[in-house]
């Protein structure tokens, strides 16, 4: 099938990284009309022509994660009754993607939850980035694209110049993904072995690898209250780290993991624009913008290209 011109629209989660992915493509932004009725129900209108495009709706599932999912379904819907000839859905953050697996009794699945609400909402394809696991990909019955941030974050590390790098992750989980970026580094690699308490509070315990005396970089694929980042920390200051920063793609941190960051052995966290910036209060972050991957992935996503050429760094 071949697809009419390309159009992009962008929800309210996220308008500045749609821009800038927009600007990337030498495409402005499609006119869409999205606002509240009285009781808080979600009016979405197109105001252009979309019959026969190649639909684009960019929307990040951020803070407040219900209002922007439901915005994006509604989009979808508002696209396929437009007779779209396709619709992409382009998630930077995909919520919901913790609870991935049952395991404990009584429990959803809600990353299996919706991937069923995109599909019958009408997507015909889902564009993501740093799912919170692989497998989630096999949730959907429909095309995925899953890109990482790795090279643009390893990009950002290398122009540091960190003469003797080890890449740590911060729990066992993260194994598979410290050993891609160590890989791509060429440097050392470190585990954090850890023990949660709760959903709040994580205990780290111990830590595989020499980083006495190194540059320590944590790498994550997302952090909302920072506990595992500074407990892997502090054991890892403990061991006699010289310096250490935390990587992760996806910053969802609360108020008080700002101030739990603030008050860590973290020198640094590096991220990207996947979600709208927020306040640091001070804390130095590093925010990279993955505009350029995702709008890349757009136009080979619309030409039939090859999107494989975005994981090399």
């Amino acid at each position: 099938m071949e697809y009419g011109n390309v159009k992009i629209f962008s929800g309210t989660a996220h308008p500045e990284l749609s821009r800038h992915i927009a600007a990337y493509l030498g495409e402005p932004l499609g006119e869409v009309i999205i606002r509240r009725f009285p009781d808080g129900e979600i009016f979405t209108k197109f105001v252009d022509n979309i019959r026969g495009r190649d639909v684009y709706l960019i929307q990040s599932i951020c803070q407040p994660p219900n209002e922007n999912l439901m915005e994006l379904l509604i989009m979808i819907d508002a696209a396929r009754r437009a007779s779209a000839s396709r619709i992409t859905a382009v998630m930077p953050y995909f919520a919901y993607a913790r609870q991935d697996r049952k395991d404990q009794p009584r429990v959803p699945i809600t990353a299996k939850l919706v991937a069923n609400l995109l599909t019958a909402a009408g997507a015909n394809r889902l564009l993501a980035m740093d799912l919170h696991c692989q497998q989630i990909q096999g949730f959907f019955d429909i095309p995925v694209d899953h890109l990482t941030a790795a090279p643009v974050i390893v990009n950002a590390l290398r122009s540091r110049n960190l003469s003797d790098m080890v890449i740590c992750a911060p729990d066992t989980g993260g194994v598979k993904l410290a050993y891609s970026y160590a890989t791509m580094l060429a440097c050392g690699l470190a585990i954090a072995a850890k023990q949660r308490k709760n959903a709040r509070e994580v205990e780290s315990i111990n830590v595989v690898g020499d980083v006495k005396g190194r540059d320590v970089v944590m790498v994550d694929d997302m952090t909302t209250t920072a506990g595992t980042l500074c407990g892997a920390a502090q054991l890892l200051k403990e061991n006699g780290a010289r310096s250490i920063r935390a990587a992760v793609t996806h910053a969802l941190v609360t108020d008080a993991g700002v101030e739990a960051l603030k008050h860590s052995a973290v020198d640094e966290l590096i991220t990207t624009d996947s979600i709208p910036a927020r306040d640091w209060k001070g804390y130095p972050v590093t925010i990279l913008s993955v505009a350029e991957l995702l709008g890349e992935a757009i136009l080979r996503i619309h030409n039939n290209q090859s999107v494989s050429c975005l994981f090399k760094v």
